[in-house]
């Protein structure tokens, strides 16, 4: 069954590293595709992984760019993806699988924050397009390597920021007005209630999934922000200088980084994680933990069936 909400006592926490989640681990030899994995904690989860003995696999929409940003480190090769064009799925699920090289990891890590309205496909919103659906196909298309080698873990890189919308059963691709950071909720309640579905899905096939908050960091996922606004909600000062407490890209990619490897979670999934530990339910505004929404199954094997229908793709 889909491992309990409650936190399991790792021993890591906030300003763990990824690096410290890797150490004693032997990873050589195993493979991880990670997206997102040439721009912050997805480069710092690049670095790591590699680093380790793990060969890295990291689609990009600007592949020059993400050579750029990986040279130097060992183990790594880029590919073309853009998440929000499902032929580009497609083409890359296809040339990986030609390769008859099995998953053992897969890290769902690239998405776009708070973007001005923008449509992509047959006019669907960005936000739930780019960071849910192109990575609901993408593991739908790599399904075949998923399943061999002993099953992968797949983990997906929600945010805190689903507490700010449930699924939009009714309005989806804000058609009646666009709201940048419910729109963002959106797409992040979406991750995890993808993970809730997939694991139970996958299972018995070795497939577990997590989704996970990996802390507050600057990076350029923000880079849809003015300094403006991140002073209105007080992250900064008008100088440009922290007000709250941000992790460094090392800590903020110790959650996922843990998820993917820790033999702490073997035999676990299903689950939404923090700091490195399995998080609590909560509906307290100020507290760390995950929406009971998020994780209802009844909701996740809903939003599984749309997006099927709305990809063309789906687990067998």
């Amino acid at each position: 069954m889909t491992t309990p909400q409650h936190k399991i006592g790792s021993g890591y926490g906030a300003t763990s590293t990824a690096d410290e989640v890797l150490a004693g681990l032997e990873l050589t030899g195993r493979l991880a595709i990670v997206t997102g994995g040439y721009s912050g904690i997805g480069l710092e989860t690049t670095r790591a992984l590699a680093n380790a003995g793990v060969h890295v696999v990291v689609p990009a929409r600007r592949v020059e760019h993400a050579r750029e940003a990986v040279a130097g480190i060992p183990n790594v090769e880029v590919e073309e993806l853009d998440l929000g064009d499902l032929d580009s799925v497609r083409g890359f699920a296809d040339r990986f699988l030609a390769t008859g090289r099995d998953v053992d990891f897969l890290i769902d890590s690239a998405g776009i924050m708070a973007c001005p309205e923008t449509r992509v496909g047959p006019g669907w919103e960005a936000q739930f397009a780019t960071n849910h659906l192109g990575h609901f196909a993408l593991v739908a298309r790599l399904w075949p390597r998923l399943v061999t080698g002993g099953g992968a873990r797949v983990v997906s890189v929600s945010s805190a920021g689903h507490r700010r919308s449930d699924i939009r059963w009714d309005d989806l691709w804000f058609d009646r007005g666009y709201d940048k950071w419910e729109a963002y909720g959106q797409a992040k309640t979406a991750n995890v209630l993808f993970a809730v579905e997939l694991d139970r899905r996958g299972r018995d096939a070795g497939v577990r999934a997590f989704a996970l908050h990996p802390g507050g960091i600057m990076t350029p996922l923000l880079r849809h922000l003015d300094r403006g606004e991140m002073v209105e909600r007080g992250w900064i000062d008008e100088d440009g200088n922290p007000l709250v407490e941000f992790k460094t890209p090392e800590q903020g990619a110790a959650t996922q980084v843990w998820a993917a490897t820790s033999p702490q979670l073997a035999d676990l999934g299903g689950v939404y994680l923090e700091d490195c530990d399995v998080a609590e339910i909560t509906a307290d505004e100020d507290a760390p933990g995950v929406r009971s929404y998020a994780i209802d199954p009844e909701s996740a094997r809903r939003l599984w069936a749309l997006s099927a229908g709305l990809t063309g793709v789906d687990v067998p």
